[in-house]
């Protein structure tokens, strides 16, 4: 990561999001736009697409050795992301609207996500969301920054005191075991909300939750507020407690280390299993 410049790898991350931010903003004045679905049922629009190729046009012009791994382009730049030269590699992780369900139906909770991945370390990250006001940047480092002001995660430790947010239970939902436990956790905590996508990684950030629990994500969901949460002091595994990577799918994080290992020694044990 030495050889990396974080600070230029981070304002070229901005540029990306003004220029995603500038998409967004001319398709939603226009309001020309469709809507289709992926092989998932998953839904995507035209902006989805415009805006992931304004983020690659920045990305690729300024950083031309990283690879890139977009939500609707997929991966590019393979020399890149198979070389085995001495070079430490780079990849750019980038979805241009996390939450199209919630911008098909005029709802402030999407943003833009764009993280760079350094060897298997993610270390710079933008979690940019214009409807809701709030853009969100960090670097390892540097700590992690909301609208200009540098935040951190509340020194939470104990249940009773947590403000738990949910995010995509699917997986849990599926299982008698693992909602027997997460109603227990529930029980357990002051308050509990499902704010999900970017907005509650922002609040565990900047003190406003304590909690996060989802068993349903996408690396590029989650890389770039990876990178924040840990900057603002908290701490985020998946639910079986290992390292963020490409294949994580499901979330555990927490303002402290002490409530994160709580909590994952009563949702290990069952959600291990699926």
């Amino acid at each position: 990561m030495n050889s990396v410049d974080l600070e230029h790898a981070l304002n070229v991350a901005i540029d990306a999001a003004n220029s995603a931010q500038k998409v967004i903003k001319s398709h939603l004045s226009s309001g020309d736009w469709s809507v289709s679905y992926k092989q998932d049922d998953s839904p995507v629009t035209e902006v989805d697409v415009a805006t992931e190729q304004a983020i690659k046009s920045v990305l690729t012009k300024q950083t031309p050795d990283a690879a890139f791994y977009g939500e609707e382009t997929g991966r590019s730049n393979a020399h890149s992301m198979n070389s085995n030269d001495n070079a430490v590699q780079q990849l750019w992780l980038v979805d241009p609207i996390d939450g199209t369900k919630s911008f098909i139906r005029n709802m402030p909770f999407y943003s833009t996500q764009i993280a760079l991945q350094v060897g298997n370390d993610l270390c710079v990250g933008v979690s940019n969301a214009p409807a809701y006001g709030e853009r969100l940047i960090a670097s390892v480092g540097g700590g992690a920054w909301l609208n200009g002001n540098q935040i951190n995660c509340r020194d939470t430790r104990q249940l009773s005191d947590v403000f738990l947010s949910t995010g995509n239970l699917g997986r849990m939902a599926k299982s008698p075991a693992c909602w027997e436990v997460l109603g227990h956790i529930m029980t357990q905590v002051r308050r509990v909300r499902g704010y999900g996508d970017f907005c509650h990684y922002h609040q565990l950030c900047c003190g406003q939750t304590d909690l996060i629990i989802e068993s349903d994500v996408n690396i590029l969901d989650i890389a770039a507020l990876t990178v924040a949460v840990r900057e603002s002091g908290g701490v985020i595994t998946d639910l079986n407690g290992r390292d963020i990577s490409i294949e994580t799918t499901s979330v555990l994080a927490a303002g402290t280390k002490e409530l994160h290992a709580t909590v994952l020694a009563m949702i290990e044990p069952v959600f291990k299993h699926y």
